[in-house]
């Protein structure tokens, strides 16, 4: 039996076109920071290199004698936590200038994986796909704790829409966002969809008044 993410985990990863209150526990991820202009030809380097050490994981998990609990997967979408630099934040005027992002680019690991399999797959990625930001790259387990979400559809320059929506959500529910940093999940890919079609799971952080 194969673990089918959009099957088996809906509400994390494929929430409605309205807002709601969860509690993300905690989960592994492989993760890889930087900061910049997403739309810089340096980005995509960020988002193959995880993708890279995934399916070697994956794969090779695959091919060899499975650990405890192991199931075959479907690998996790990728998610990124995004915000902006510390001069940005003192001026900070409602204006965004996608240079000032800072970014942590990451996907889900199931449970079963460990952190000797982790780096000892990190080890095999050097030797078959070297790249510099492999050494970069982490492994972490991160809870989001209470959350409000809501899916975006449409390009990612519309998603501060999405987002006053889920801040008057808030505001309703007398729960308070912990600041403008968020979450995206991205369950669309950008290179072959066009922007309109795009769907971008949305989160940010909360707690009650």
């Amino acid at each position: 039996m194969k673990h089918e993410w959009r099957k088996s985990e809906k509400q994390l990863y494929l929430p409605k076109l309205k807002p709601e209150v969860l509690v993300i526990p905690e989960f592994q991820f492989l993760t890889i920071s930087g900061e910049g202009n997403p739309n810089n030809k340096a980005f995509p380097a960020y988002i193959s290199t995880l993708y890279a050490v995934s399916y070697a994981i994956k794969m090779t998990l695959k091919r060899s004698s499975p650990p405890k609990n192991y199931m075959d997967y479907t690998v996790y979408p990728l998610e990124g936590i995004w915000g902006i630099n510390e001069e940005a934040i003192k001026t900070y005027d409602g204006t965004l200038n996608k240079d000032d992002l800072v970014f942590k680019l990451m996907i889900r690991q199931p449970e079963f994986v460990s952190n000797a399999f982790v780096q000892d797959m990190l080890e095999l990625t050097k030797k078959k796909k070297p790249h510099p930001l492999l050494e970069q790259v982490k492994f972490q387990k991160i809870a989001e704790g209470k959350c409000v979400q809501m899916m975006h559809v449409g390009p990612f320059e519309k998603e501060q829409e999405t987002f006053i929506v889920m801040e008057e959500f808030a505001k309703k529910n007398e729960l308070n966002r912990l600041s403008k940093e968020h979450r995206e999940i991205y369950l669309s890919d950008f290179r072959k969809v066009s922007p309109e079609k795009l769907k971008t799971v949305l989160r940010f952080q909360v707690n009650s008044k």
